[in-house]
């Protein structure tokens, strides 16, 4: 079957390279030429692990194709994926001029029935908007669908995700889009849901809102544990074997980053908020997250007495491992927190730094974990990429000017720290 991915980002890439994977014949499209030019020479514009090889591999099977012309991925094919960026505003609410856009140029180029789905994370009714703007802009077609399929990825495993998903959910509005995308999800062995388009719609803000409250609920609890002596590991387990619970995002730590939890649960408040409910429940959850990052800093700080002019290390920059992704990073407000009280930083992380370099440019990167360690007063563990866990500790102290550490991820074992002669703090326990 024929796809039209528009929009190379994160999830457009990913999603388009895997429909060609299962057989399809696709054309990813976006306005950023350097980009498209990078992608036509075989390189990418990411990181997600094993992505650029299945480019290369459908590319070289002709199913995969790139162009900055969304009239002629248009005209090549039945389904058409708006896949970019919905960036927040200053309010929160979400900035879907993107989208309009695209719907734009979609209806001005259609030629024969289409069916036009959101990818891109949008409010509840934005289905609504998008055929009304399909409908002003379409001069020779009348004959469309518009649906919505959200998407779930996580980056460092968003392959996995997309062709081994929990479920796949499709908002439609007519049994003949309903048959066609079920059609195209056929190769895709998983529950497939399908439902009105704007109950589709909130499923994806209700699933990252649900999961960030998780982890805002257990980073809360690592507080309670610390001032009751408890161990916020052990007590994740308890409650993470009760199978209504379930143990996946409750892992306390510095606080949750990335590109789509902070910015949908904003949207999410905005939304509400449009519909006449205060979700205060959300709210808190923001300001978890935000007390989380602070915490971490008045951590070290209590750790050194003061950070004026100390020097500290930063292992991990990006907001999770197995990605370069720096956006809205926890790092990036620990760094400048820990700057503005005057510490000087030394940083490493595996893929992200040129990247970080971009955000943070005033701080010293290092080429590996060991030089970012030399000559510390304070090692501060913000990223849990796997080769940390692996790091010689005994090594580690005797480059550090003084051996504390933080460690925002309980990566390590505060017992084995302690006796290696650590000065050592985790989360919650």
């Amino acid at each position: 079957m024929k796809v039209c991915m528009i929009g190379t980002g994160y999830v457009g890439l990913v999603s388009g390279t895997c429909f060609a994977e299962m057989g399809h014949e696709v054309v990813c499209v976006d306005n950023d030429k350097q980009k498209i030019d990078i992608l036509k020479k075989g390189g990418i514009p990411i990181y997600e692990p094993g992505l650029e090889e299945m480019i290369a591999r459908n590319v070289k099977a002709g199913r995969l194709d790139f162009t900055t012309s969304i009239a002629d991925g248009v005209t090549r094919s039945l389904f058409l994926f708006i896949a970019v960026g919905t960036p927040p505003k200053d309010d929160g609410e979400p900035d879907l001029s993107s989208v309009e856009k695209v719907a734009e140029e979609i209806g001005a180029a259609m030629n024969e029935y289409k069916i036009i789905i959101e990818k891109s994370t949008v409010p509840v009714q934005t289905g609504k908007w998008v055929r009304t703007v399909l409908e002003r802009f379409s001069k020779k077609v009348h004959d469309f669908d518009v649906a919505s399929n959200p998407e779930f990825l996580r980056e460092g495993s968003a392959i996995g995700d997309f062709l081994h998903p929990d479920r796949v959910v499709l908002g439609v509005e007519s049994e003949r889009a309903r048959e066609k995308l079920l059609e195209l999800y056929e190769p895709i062995d998983a529950p497939k849901i399908v439902t009105d388009i704007a109950s589709a719609e909130l499923i994806k803000h209700a699933s990252n809102a649900f999961l960030s409250t998780k982890i805002s609920f257990i980073n809360a609890l690592s507080v309670i544990c610390e001032k009751s002596g408890a161990d916020v590991l052990k007590v994740a387990e308890g409650v993470g074997l009760d199978k209504r619970i379930g143990r996946d995002f409750l892992d306390a730590g510095v606080g949750f980053g990335g590109f789509c939890f902070p910015k949908d649960i904003k949207a999410f408040i905005s939304i509400a908020s449009k519909l006449g409910y205060d979700f205060r429940l959300l709210k808190e959850v923001e300001n978890i997250n935000e007390e989380q990052m602070m915490g971490a800093v008045n951590k070290v700080e209590q750790m050194l007495w003061n950070v004026k002019d100390k020097k500290i290390g930063v292992l991990g920059l990006a907001f999770k491992p197995n990605t370069d992704d720096m956006r809205f990073a926890p790092s990036i407000t620990i760094i400048s927190e820990l700057q503005r009280r005057g510490a000087r930083i030394k940083a490493y992380d595996p893929v992200s730094m040129k990247r970080a370099k971009v955000i943070m440019p005033d701080i010293e990167y290092c080429n590996d974990a060991y030089t970012a360690a030399r000559d510390v007063d304070a090692l501060l563990l913000v990223t849990e990429w796997n080769e940390f866990r692996s790091l010689d500790m005994v090594k580690i102290k005797e480059l550090m000017r003084q051996p504390v550490v933080f460690d925002g991820r309980n990566m390590f074992e505060p017992d084995e720290m302690k006796k290696l002669g650590f000065i050592y703090a985790g989360v919650g326990r």
